[in-house]
């Protein structure tokens, strides 16, 4: 019997994000695999097979997903977000590079999802309309050391910036060592915005500006947006403002 395997992201939270194509693999699937936070938002047919695991297990998940895929299994592995945005691609061809040389043959593909970044910026207006990149805060995978000076890089090549897990309970305090990285290269008057819970009941979002911000309105359900210097707020009469990066970026001779 031949398998395949599909790695899927299944966006913020509401399930409209979820993307038509991601939704028939689902429905395709005899084994569904992935972090049980997000499997428990899935609905899921008497005959499909589900695989919870927690937080941190992301390769042995990897692993076994692609041993079910070797054995036969039609096999989803579900992120949050998109899958390729600090997820579970990652992970499975990971786990591929270490193991079996048949699981490269294996019918693999990777499907996107709708990632946090994406979803905050639609909300503003165009944050992300010029040049940006994203950082993943969490130390977990990587030194300090190394997120530190991609930080103080970034401020300096003025990207917008999108930081992804900025703080957990872990880790309290290093959302605070990034701000004041941020604010030793850049001016008190860049735009920063904190996104939590995008597109859930509990959504909320705070504009502010780097000299004014409170790193400890940061968990690891808020993405952080800092804006680069030609990043613009329209003010509006009933609602939040609109945030745009322009497009057109002016360089004085």
């Amino acid at each position: 019997m031949s398998g395949w395997l599909r790695v899927v992201g299944l966006g913020p939270g509401p399930e409209r994000w979820i993307t038509p194509e991601v939704s028939e693999v689902l429905a395709a699937a005899s084994d569904i695999v992935g972090y049980h936070v997000y499997v428990s938002r899935l609905v899921f047919a008497e005959d499909q097979r589900i695989h919870r695991s927690d937080n941190g297990d992301e390769l042995s998940r990897a692993v076994h997903a692609l041993e079910l895929t070797a054995n036969g299994g039609k096999v989803v592995v579900v992120s949050g977000g998109d899958p390729g945005v600090f997820a579970m691609a990652a992970a499975v061809f990971e786990a591929m590079e270490h193991g079996p040389l048949d699981w490269r043959a294996l019918d693999v593909a990777v499907l996107p999802g709708v990632t946090a970044m994406l979803a905050a910026a639609a909300r503003l207006g165009a944050p992300l309309g010029n040049d940006f990149c994203a950082i993943n805060l969490s130390d977990n995978l990587k030194p300090w050391a190394v997120i530190a000076r991609r930080l103080s890089l970034a401020a300096q090549g003025d990207f917008v910036m999108a930081l992804y897990n900025p703080a957990s309970s872990a880790r309290p305090a290093q959302v605070h060592d990034a701000f004041a990285i941020l604010q030793a290269e850049l001016p008190e008057t860049t735009i920063v915005v904190f996104a939590r819970a995008i597109g859930r009941t509990d959504e909320a979002v705070h504009v502010t500006t780097l000299g004014k911000a409170d790193p400890s309105l940061a968990d690891m359900r808020t993405l952080i947006l800092v804006g680069c210097q030609t990043t613009r707020l329209l003010e509006r009469a009933n609602a939040g403002p609109w945030i745009y990066s322009p497009r057109r970026l002016e360089v004085d001779p």
